[in-house]
């Protein structure tokens, strides 16, 4: 069995490389080739955190396993770790053995970031300038770090509950040469891309805050109840998400469709527009809409690429198990 543990991920993983394996598998999940398990994410009843697992076959990559792990939310505040903390297994589909660990935490906000790229990417107009994050928590930053590397922004505005966090936002835009600016909600109007990292289960934002044409990627919805926009949004949007089956089920898609305001059919898989068979954006005023829920297969995908590069690097530790 190989181990890749957490420390040594930042030396083996880039984003361009978390980019191509969750552009690939959401392909290979839209053509049928790859299928995600049903999640299992429960309360513990212990520090208020949220465990569970999820898992899938890739039978275009290869990758079968799962992630387990959770949310922790006093984490950092307790013990200065981060909040979310999970672990990638991967299997061999040959045979059922085990194959590998890998470190989940770094390659979680670099999966989910990749995530929101591939759609910006194939979402949001060509000429968008302005980007714009609701959220500034851990994984806003990684979010905000993808998302410039797929067009050419020239500035980013921010908003957060607590504003004296947005200087992380501003720091990662100094990075890449972007200015930054502190908005209000009603000011994310200027913006034509959005993506919203929150954890919240209250809408912040709505129709009213995002212009014609503005690509919206929301990324913070991934558990039943969540809702981080306004079903009015979803509605008037055209709704893409990684998986039709959990974007009505636990994602942001799951308010409008429980009201009868959206209907599955409605919902479309990122996957389809990266092969082709969904034309994707149609209209300079369309409002696209992301619903990243977070699939089991963007773990596995991206797990698989970091263990191939640990042992092309010579840097993977190999156990007898």
């Amino acid at each position: 069995m190989i181990i890749v543990p957490e420390a040594a991920i930042a030396d083996i993983l880039t984003r361009a490389d978390a980019f191509t394996a969750v552009e690939q598998v959401f392909a290979a999940m839209s053509a049928g080739d790859a299928c995600n398990f049903p999640v299992i994410r429960e309360a513990i009843g212990h520090e208020e955190a949220l465990y569970g697992f999820k898992g899938g076959f890739d039978g275009k990559g290869m990758a079968l396993g799962l992630k387990a792990g959770g949310y922790w939310p006093h984490n950092l505040e307790k013990r200065g770790l981060i909040n979310h903390q999970s672990t990638v297994f991967l299997f061999d589909p040959d045979t059922g053995t085990v194959a590998a660990m890998v470190g989940g935490n770094l390659l979680t906000a670099l999966r989910t970031a990749a995530a929101s790229s591939v759609s910006i990417k194939h979402l949001a107009r060509k000429d968008a300038k302005v980007m714009g994050m609701i959220g500034a928590g851990h994984q806003a930053k990684f979010q905000l770090r993808a998302a410039l590397e797929t067009h050419s922004f020239e500035k980013v505005i921010g908003w957060n509950y607590h504003p004296e966090m947005l200087p992380g936002l501003a720091a990662v835009a100094e990075e890449a040469g972007v200015p930054f600016e502190e908005v209000s909600l009603d000011g994310m109007v200027e913006a034509d891309v959005v993506i919203s990292i929150t954890s919240v289960f209250s809408p912040i934002f709505g129709a009213a805050h995002i212009s014609p044409g503005t690509h919206v990627a929301c990324m913070g919805t991934d558990t039943v109840g969540k809702q981080e926009c306004e079903t009015d949004l979803v509605v008037k949007a055209t709704v893409f998400t990684d998986e039709v089956a959990q974007s009505v089920t636990l994602g942001e898609a799951q308010h409008a469709v429980s009201a009868g305001l959206k209907q599955r059919d409605d919902i479309h898989e990122i996957g389809a527009v990266i092969n082709g068979r969904h034309p994707g954006r149609t209209g300079d005023d369309e409002i696209t809409l992301f619903d990243g829920t977070g699939v089991g297969l963007q773990d596995l995908a991206v797990a698989s690429s970091i263990v191939d590069r640990a042992v092309e690097q010579g840097v993977a530790i190999e156990v007898d198990f």
